[in-house]
């Protein structure tokens, strides 16, 4: 069992943020201490939602009472995912150099949210910049999509030697392992989706079936479930084929359900025991 600090949203109805990245991580073994940095009533994807941003003084308040009750040596992983506010890098780069002057073993997980390549870029524009000069190098993993891993590299990342250059740009930057999720590229079969590992260990890919479905809070249950994994057994590999099995259930489950939301809590056994059904090569 690890201990992990998440940094990241909440909201109420549905599963994004924190609300989608606890219970998956709680159900693969690991204590998780939720930090949240805003409290909404669901994801913003509705177009309307009620509830506060927490405001960055806040956010650096709870992690500092975190810190009073002499935890910081006990964390084993930090993990970020979408930052509503520019105002939250700082905290989190602060929380990390607190947190690895307490723990040189621990590491920082994050999950650069910028878009998609359906809908782009859709953070404010400071936010690229920020995870750019000031977030991406402190991490030690980070978890882009394809579209984030070009948009973060200022690269293109279209097939499987742009991506992997590009990889290797990110891994310039600090991070020394890499997962990038939602990979297409032209010579792959038709109907299929593909996730890429990187560490200093060597390059994995898997692929799935591409299913009929996008719902939001997938992102953020991959980041959560590879990060587990990866600091349980620090197998690149072995996270990746984890990760990969669970999410495919979980999403199969969820178009199947014709849910409008993750149906997370339905699909914990595929977390706790994922069938390992896609086949992890190394490239």
């Amino acid at each position: 069992m690890k201990n992990v600090l998440s940094i990241q949203s909440a909201v109420a109805y549905g599963h994004v943020g924190n609300s989608a990245a606890v219970f998956p991580l709680q159900r693969i073994g690991h204590e998780v201490w939720p930090v949240y940095t805003v409290n909404y009533s669901n994801h913003t994807g509705y177009g309307s939602w009620k509830g506060p941003m927490i405001p960055a003084a806040d956010v650096a308040a709870v992690i500092e009472g975190i810190g009073e009750r002499g935890a910081f040596p006990r964390i084993d992983a930090i993990l970020s995912g979408y930052q509503g506010g520019d105002d939250i890098a700082d905290v989190i780069v602060q929380a990390v150099a607190q947190i690895k002057a307490a723990n040189p073993a621990a590491i920082y997980a994050c999950d650069p949210v910028m878009g998609s390549a359906k809908s782009g870029c859709f953070v404010a524009d400071t936010i690229p910049p920020l995870l750019r000069s000031k977030v991406v190098p402190v991490a030690d993993l980070i978890t882009p999509n394809q579209f984030e891993l070009g948009y973060l590299t200022e690269r293109e990342a279209n097939d499987l030697d742009s991506t992997l250059a590009a990889v290797d740009a990110a891994r310039e930057m600090g991070p020394s392992t890499v997962l990038v999720t939602s990979v297409e590229r032209p010579d792959a079969p038709a109907d299929t989706l593909e996730m890429i590992a990187v560490d200093d260990h060597g390059k994995w890919i898997v692929r799935t079936p591409r299913l009929p479905v996008k719902r939001n809070g997938s992102g953020d249950v991959t980041a959560a479930l590879f990060t587990g994994h990866y600091i349980e057994s620090g197998d690149a590999a072995d996270a990746l084929a984890r990760t990969a099995s669970a999410v495919y259930d979980m999403l199969k489950l969820t178009h199947d359900a014709g849910a409008n939301e993750l149906e997370l809590v339905r699909a914990q056994e595929y977390f706790a025991n994922p069938a390992m059904q896609f086949e992890v090569e190394a490239l």
